[in-house]
Protein backbone atom coordinates (compact mmCIF):
# COMPACT_ATOMS: atom_id res chain seq x y z
CA UNK A 1 0.00 0.00 0.00
CA UNK A 2 1.08 3.64 -0.64
CA UNK A 3 3.37 5.63 2.09
CA UNK A 4 2.24 8.78 2.73
CA UNK A 5 1.66 10.31 -0.81
CA UNK A 6 3.46 8.42 -2.84
CA UNK A 7 3.64 8.87 -6.80
CA UNK A 8 3.32 6.34 -9.67
CA UNK A 9 4.15 7.19 -13.00
CA UNK A 10 2.11 4.70 -15.27
CA UNK A 11 2.90 5.38 -19.08
CA UNK A 12 0.09 5.02 -21.65
CA UNK A 13 -2.76 5.74 -19.04
CA UNK A 14 -5.57 5.30 -21.32
CA UNK A 15 -4.20 1.90 -22.54
CA UNK A 16 -5.58 -1.60 -21.64
CA UNK A 17 -3.50 -2.65 -18.54
CA UNK A 18 -2.93 0.53 -18.19
CA UNK A 19 -5.85 2.12 -17.10
CA UNK A 20 -6.40 -1.39 -14.72
CA UNK A 21 -3.02 -0.72 -13.31
CA UNK A 22 -4.40 3.15 -12.48
CA UNK A 23 -7.65 1.36 -10.91
CA UNK A 24 -5.67 -0.36 -8.69
CA UNK A 25 -3.10 2.01 -7.82
CA UNK A 26 -6.10 4.69 -6.48
CA UNK A 27 -7.77 2.12 -4.94
CA UNK A 28 -4.40 1.88 -2.60
CA UNK A 29 -3.81 5.01 -1.93
CA UNK A 30 -1.15 6.15 -4.04
CA UNK A 31 -1.16 9.19 -6.69
CA UNK A 32 -0.96 8.73 -10.08
CA UNK A 33 0.48 10.46 -13.09
CA UNK A 34 -0.70 9.29 -16.42
CA UNK A 35 0.87 10.01 -19.56
CA UNK A 36 -0.18 10.18 -23.29
CA UNK A 37 0.41 10.92 -27.00
CA UNK A 38 0.18 15.01 -26.92
CA UNK A 39 -2.67 14.87 -28.86
CA UNK A 40 -5.33 12.47 -26.61
CA UNK A 41 -6.67 15.41 -23.89
CA UNK A 42 -6.49 14.58 -20.29
CA UNK A 43 -9.90 13.77 -19.51
CA UNK A 44 -9.39 10.34 -21.31
CA UNK A 45 -7.58 9.39 -18.31
CA UNK A 46 -9.75 10.82 -15.85
CA UNK A 47 -13.16 9.98 -16.36
CA UNK A 48 -13.19 6.56 -15.83
CA UNK A 49 -12.22 6.87 -12.40
CA UNK A 50 -14.59 9.11 -11.44
CA UNK A 51 -16.61 7.37 -8.72
CA UNK A 52 -13.14 6.28 -6.84
CA UNK A 53 -12.72 8.87 -3.67
CA UNK A 54 -10.76 11.80 -4.01
CA UNK A 55 -9.38 10.63 -7.42
CA UNK A 56 -9.02 13.75 -9.40
CA UNK A 57 -6.85 15.43 -6.86
CA UNK A 58 -4.74 12.45 -7.19
CA UNK A 59 -4.31 11.75 -10.97
CA UNK A 60 -2.36 13.95 -12.81
CA UNK A 61 -1.73 13.94 -16.77
CA UNK A 62 1.38 14.56 -18.56
CA UNK A 63 2.11 14.54 -22.15
CA UNK A 64 5.13 12.35 -23.28
CA UNK A 65 5.57 10.12 -26.50
CA UNK A 66 7.89 7.11 -26.82
CA UNK A 67 9.83 8.21 -29.65
CA UNK A 68 10.81 11.15 -28.44
CA UNK A 69 12.85 12.91 -25.65
CA UNK A 70 10.65 15.92 -24.63
CA UNK A 71 8.46 15.69 -21.69
CA UNK A 72 9.96 12.79 -19.66
CA UNK A 73 11.97 14.12 -17.45
CA UNK A 74 9.14 16.28 -16.17
CA UNK A 75 7.03 13.30 -16.20
CA UNK A 76 9.13 11.43 -13.86
CA UNK A 77 10.18 14.69 -11.46
CA UNK A 78 9.03 13.46 -8.41
CA UNK A 79 7.78 9.59 -8.67
CA UNK A 80 8.87 6.96 -6.42
CA UNK A 81 7.60 4.56 -8.49
CA UNK A 82 7.13 3.91 -12.54
CA UNK A 83 5.13 1.28 -14.33
CA UNK A 84 5.63 1.39 -18.00
CA UNK A 85 3.36 -0.37 -19.50
CA UNK A 86 2.74 1.90 -22.85
CA UNK A 87 3.99 -0.69 -26.37
CA UNK A 88 2.70 -0.66 -29.51
CA UNK A 89 0.08 -3.66 -29.98
CA UNK A 90 -1.09 -2.94 -33.85
CA UNK A 91 -4.09 -5.74 -34.96
CA UNK A 92 -2.17 -5.84 -38.35
CA UNK A 93 1.53 -6.13 -37.90
CA UNK A 94 4.42 -4.35 -39.82
CA UNK A 95 5.47 -7.05 -42.85
CA UNK A 96 9.30 -5.89 -41.87
CA UNK A 97 10.84 -7.64 -38.58
CA UNK A 98 11.66 -4.27 -37.02
CA UNK A 99 8.44 -2.23 -37.67
CA UNK A 100 7.44 -2.28 -34.01
CA UNK A 101 11.12 -1.79 -32.45
CA UNK A 102 11.38 2.17 -32.07
CA UNK A 103 8.22 2.68 -29.58
CA UNK A 104 9.07 -0.32 -28.04
CA UNK A 105 12.85 -0.84 -27.67
CA UNK A 106 14.10 2.60 -27.89
CA UNK A 107 10.84 3.81 -25.54
CA UNK A 108 11.73 1.53 -22.78
CA UNK A 109 15.10 2.76 -22.74
CA UNK A 110 14.07 6.69 -22.90
CA UNK A 111 11.51 5.93 -19.96
CA UNK A 112 14.49 4.37 -17.81
CA UNK A 113 17.02 6.77 -18.54
CA UNK A 114 14.47 9.84 -17.56
CA UNK A 115 13.82 7.20 -14.24
CA UNK A 116 17.43 6.78 -13.48
CA UNK A 117 17.45 10.38 -13.66
CA UNK A 118 14.58 11.20 -11.55
CA UNK A 119 15.92 8.83 -8.34
CA UNK A 120 12.89 6.96 -9.23
CA UNK A 121 13.07 3.40 -6.84
CA UNK A 122 11.55 0.63 -8.93
CA UNK A 123 10.24 0.44 -12.60
CA UNK A 124 7.98 -2.48 -13.59
CA UNK A 125 8.07 -2.71 -17.59
CA UNK A 126 4.91 -4.90 -18.71
CA UNK A 127 6.74 -7.44 -21.06
CA UNK A 128 5.21 -10.39 -22.57
CA UNK A 129 5.15 -14.11 -22.81
CA UNK A 130 5.98 -13.78 -26.44
CA UNK A 131 9.26 -12.99 -25.20
CA UNK A 132 9.55 -16.11 -23.95
CA UNK A 133 7.95 -18.56 -25.85
CA UNK A 134 9.15 -18.29 -29.56
CA UNK A 135 12.17 -20.03 -31.79
CA UNK A 136 11.93 -22.83 -30.06
CA UNK A 137 11.38 -25.93 -32.16
CA UNK A 138 10.70 -28.98 -31.64
CA UNK A 139 9.11 -27.99 -27.88
CA UNK A 140 5.81 -28.95 -28.28
CA UNK A 141 5.34 -30.40 -24.52
CA UNK A 142 7.73 -28.38 -23.02
CA UNK A 143 6.62 -26.09 -20.10
CA UNK A 144 8.42 -22.38 -20.25
CA UNK A 145 9.26 -20.22 -17.70
CA UNK A 146 10.79 -16.63 -16.55
CA UNK A 147 14.81 -18.50 -17.40
CA UNK A 148 13.50 -18.80 -21.46
CA UNK A 149 13.84 -16.31 -24.20
CA UNK A 150 12.46 -15.97 -27.28
CA UNK A 151 15.22 -16.32 -30.21
CA UNK A 152 15.29 -13.10 -32.07
CA UNK A 153 17.07 -14.97 -34.97
CA UNK A 154 14.37 -17.34 -35.86
CA UNK A 155 12.71 -16.55 -39.14
CA UNK A 156 9.24 -17.03 -38.07
CA UNK A 157 9.59 -14.28 -35.25
CA UNK A 158 6.52 -11.87 -35.36
CA UNK A 159 7.18 -7.76 -35.12
CA UNK A 160 5.78 -7.82 -32.18
CA UNK A 161 8.03 -10.65 -30.64
CA UNK A 162 10.47 -9.60 -32.38
CA UNK A 163 10.03 -5.96 -30.54
CA UNK A 164 8.86 -7.32 -26.89
CA UNK A 165 11.98 -9.58 -26.59
CA UNK A 166 14.43 -6.50 -27.51
CA UNK A 167 12.68 -4.44 -25.46
CA UNK A 168 12.84 -6.40 -22.29
CA UNK A 169 16.19 -7.69 -23.09
CA UNK A 170 17.55 -4.02 -23.85
CA UNK A 171 15.41 -2.81 -20.12
CA UNK A 172 17.68 -5.51 -18.14
CA UNK A 173 20.74 -4.67 -19.65
CA UNK A 174 20.45 -1.20 -18.61
CA UNK A 175 19.85 -2.23 -14.95
CA UNK A 176 22.74 -4.27 -15.00
CA UNK A 177 24.94 -1.09 -16.40
CA UNK A 178 22.98 1.59 -13.82
CA UNK A 179 24.28 2.87 -10.85
CA UNK A 180 21.48 5.13 -9.54
CA UNK A 181 20.11 2.43 -7.15
CA UNK A 182 16.49 2.06 -9.38
CA UNK A 183 15.70 -1.35 -9.55
CA UNK A 184 14.06 -3.27 -12.20
CA UNK A 185 11.43 -5.91 -12.12
CA UNK A 186 9.46 -6.85 -15.70
CA UNK A 187 5.96 -8.90 -15.61
CA UNK A 188 5.02 -11.18 -18.90
CA UNK A 189 1.79 -11.64 -19.34
CA UNK A 190 0.05 -14.29 -21.66
CA UNK A 191 -2.77 -13.33 -24.08
CA UNK A 192 -4.79 -10.88 -21.60
CA UNK A 193 -8.32 -10.76 -21.55
CA UNK A 194 -10.95 -8.98 -19.16
CA UNK A 195 -13.37 -6.58 -18.90
CA UNK A 196 -12.38 -2.99 -20.56
CA UNK A 197 -13.48 0.23 -18.93
CA UNK A 198 -13.87 2.59 -21.40
CA UNK A 199 -14.87 2.10 -24.91
CA UNK A 200 -11.32 1.52 -26.64
CA UNK A 201 -11.36 -1.99 -27.85
CA UNK A 202 -7.21 -3.32 -26.94
CA UNK A 203 -5.99 -5.96 -29.62
CA UNK A 204 -6.03 -8.70 -27.45
CA UNK A 205 -9.92 -8.43 -27.07
CA UNK A 206 -10.80 -8.19 -30.26
CA UNK A 207 -10.63 -11.87 -31.29
CA UNK A 208 -13.52 -12.22 -28.79
CA UNK A 209 -16.04 -9.58 -30.75
CA UNK A 210 -14.58 -11.73 -33.89
CA UNK A 211 -16.05 -15.23 -31.95
CA UNK A 212 -18.99 -13.19 -30.70
CA UNK A 213 -19.85 -11.12 -33.96
CA UNK A 214 -19.13 -14.69 -36.30
CA UNK A 215 -16.45 -13.17 -38.26
CA UNK A 216 -15.13 -16.18 -39.03
CA UNK A 217 -16.98 -19.52 -39.59
CA UNK A 218 -13.88 -21.69 -38.01
CA UNK A 219 -10.97 -20.10 -35.78
CA UNK A 220 -7.28 -21.26 -36.13
CA UNK A 221 -5.77 -24.17 -34.49
CA UNK A 222 -3.92 -21.89 -32.08
CA UNK A 223 -3.69 -21.55 -28.25
CA UNK A 224 -1.69 -18.96 -26.07
CA UNK A 225 -1.16 -18.70 -22.22
CA UNK A 226 -4.44 -16.46 -21.38
CA UNK A 227 -4.62 -13.73 -17.82
CA UNK A 228 -6.82 -11.76 -16.83
CA UNK A 229 -6.52 -7.69 -17.17
CA UNK A 230 -7.61 -7.71 -13.74
CA UNK A 231 -4.55 -9.75 -12.75
CA UNK A 232 -1.83 -8.55 -14.77
CA UNK A 233 -2.91 -5.37 -12.95
CA UNK A 234 -2.72 -6.64 -9.33
CA UNK A 235 1.27 -8.83 -10.52
CA UNK A 236 2.18 -5.07 -11.92
CA UNK A 237 1.92 -3.67 -8.29
CA UNK A 238 2.65 -6.64 -6.33
CA UNK A 239 6.14 -6.36 -8.55
CA UNK A 240 6.53 -3.08 -7.41
CA UNK A 241 5.95 -3.02 -3.62
CA UNK A 242 7.39 -6.28 -3.18
CA UNK A 243 11.28 -5.75 -2.07
CA UNK A 244 12.52 -9.13 -3.18
CA UNK A 245 10.89 -8.77 -6.94
CA UNK A 246 14.29 -6.36 -8.07
CA UNK A 247 16.19 -7.73 -10.22
CA UNK A 248 13.18 -10.22 -11.39
CA UNK A 249 11.14 -12.10 -14.09
CA UNK A 250 7.65 -13.39 -13.72
CA UNK A 251 4.85 -15.05 -15.86
CA UNK A 252 1.52 -13.87 -15.47
CA UNK A 253 -0.94 -16.58 -16.96
CA UNK A 254 -4.22 -18.60 -15.31
CA UNK A 255 -3.86 -21.23 -18.29
CA UNK A 256 -3.58 -22.07 -21.65
CA UNK A 257 -6.54 -22.36 -24.31
CA UNK A 258 -7.00 -23.32 -27.89
CA UNK A 259 -9.24 -20.03 -29.55
CA UNK A 260 -11.68 -23.43 -29.76
CA UNK A 261 -11.68 -23.60 -26.10
CA UNK A 262 -12.50 -19.71 -25.93
CA UNK A 263 -15.24 -20.01 -28.57
CA UNK A 264 -16.58 -22.98 -26.10
CA UNK A 265 -16.50 -20.77 -22.76
CA UNK A 266 -18.71 -17.96 -24.98
CA UNK A 267 -20.99 -20.63 -26.32
CA UNK A 268 -21.74 -21.65 -22.04
CA UNK A 269 -21.97 -18.13 -21.10
CA UNK A 270 -24.08 -17.08 -23.57
CA UNK A 271 -26.22 -19.80 -24.73
CA UNK A 272 -28.37 -16.65 -26.66
CA UNK A 273 -25.79 -15.98 -29.07
CA UNK A 274 -24.10 -19.39 -29.73
CA UNK A 275 -25.36 -19.70 -32.85
CA UNK A 276 -23.01 -17.24 -34.13
CA UNK A 277 -19.97 -18.53 -32.54
CA UNK A 278 -17.57 -20.47 -34.56
CA UNK A 279 -17.47 -24.85 -33.44
CA UNK A 280 -15.21 -25.47 -36.49
CA UNK A 281 -11.26 -25.23 -36.57
CA UNK A 282 -9.74 -24.76 -39.35
CA UNK A 283 -7.23 -26.62 -41.43
CA UNK A 284 -3.62 -24.96 -41.34
CA UNK A 285 -3.68 -24.60 -44.95
CA UNK A 286 -6.88 -23.03 -45.01
CA UNK A 287 -5.65 -20.40 -42.72
CA UNK A 288 -2.47 -20.04 -44.49
CA UNK A 289 -4.57 -18.98 -47.75
CA UNK A 290 -6.80 -16.52 -45.85
CA UNK A 291 -3.71 -14.53 -44.08
CA UNK A 292 -3.28 -13.86 -47.80
CA UNK A 293 -5.94 -11.37 -47.93
CA UNK A 294 -6.75 -10.86 -44.21
CA UNK A 295 -3.35 -9.34 -42.36
CA UNK A 296 -4.64 -9.94 -39.38
CA UNK A 297 -4.00 -13.44 -39.56
CA UNK A 298 -0.58 -12.84 -40.09
CA UNK A 299 0.32 -12.91 -36.44
CA UNK A 300 -0.68 -16.10 -35.69
CA UNK A 301 1.12 -18.34 -38.92
CA UNK A 302 4.12 -19.32 -37.12
CA UNK A 303 2.32 -20.60 -33.98
CA UNK A 304 -0.62 -23.15 -36.00
CA UNK A 305 -1.47 -26.23 -34.10
CA UNK A 306 0.85 -25.68 -30.88
CA UNK A 307 -0.92 -24.75 -27.32
CA UNK A 308 2.11 -23.16 -25.10
CA UNK A 309 1.99 -23.79 -21.89
CA UNK A 310 4.25 -21.90 -18.89
CA UNK A 311 4.52 -22.34 -15.12
CA UNK A 312 3.81 -19.12 -12.85
CA UNK A 313 4.97 -20.50 -9.81
CA UNK A 314 7.54 -18.07 -9.26
CA UNK A 315 5.02 -15.32 -9.17
CA UNK A 316 2.79 -17.20 -6.91
CA UNK A 317 5.79 -17.95 -4.50
CA UNK A 318 7.56 -14.79 -4.50
CA UNK A 319 4.25 -12.41 -5.06
CA UNK A 320 1.49 -13.97 -3.54
CA UNK A 321 0.12 -13.73 -6.52
CA UNK A 322 -3.30 -15.83 -7.64
CA UNK A 323 -5.40 -16.11 -10.97
CA UNK A 324 -8.83 -15.95 -11.77
CA UNK A 325 -11.00 -18.67 -13.38
CA UNK A 326 -10.28 -18.44 -17.25
CA UNK A 327 -13.96 -19.25 -17.75
CA UNK A 328 -14.88 -16.44 -15.63
CA UNK A 329 -12.05 -13.95 -17.56
CA UNK A 330 -13.89 -14.98 -20.45
CA UNK A 331 -17.63 -14.28 -19.58
CA UNK A 332 -16.52 -10.83 -18.16
CA UNK A 333 -14.87 -10.08 -20.91
CA UNK A 334 -17.53 -10.58 -23.26
CA UNK A 335 -20.50 -9.09 -21.08
CA UNK A 336 -18.17 -5.87 -20.87
CA UNK A 337 -18.45 -5.68 -24.59
CA UNK A 338 -21.75 -6.06 -24.51
CA UNK A 339 -22.86 -3.72 -21.85
CA UNK A 340 -20.90 -1.28 -24.17
CA UNK A 341 -22.80 -1.81 -27.35
CA UNK A 342 -19.15 -3.18 -29.28
CA UNK A 343 -21.10 -5.88 -29.98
Amino acid sequence: MAEGDDLVLVTGATGYVAQHCVDQLLRRGYRVRGTVRPAVPADAVRVPFQAIADADRRIEVVAADLTRDDGWDEALKGCRYVLHVAAPFPMVPPRVRDGLLAPARDGTLRVLRAASRAGVERTVVTSSTVAVLHGHPGASDRVFDQSDWTDTDSPTITSYAYAKTLAERSAWDFAAADRSGMTLATVNPGLILGPIIDSHLPTSVEILRYLLTGKYPAVPRVGFPVVDVRDVAVAHIAAMETAAAAGQRYIAAAGSLWIADIARLLRQAFPERARRIPRRELPDLIVRVVALFDPSLRAVLPDLGRLFRVSTDKARRELGLSWRDLGDTVRDTAQSLIDRGIV
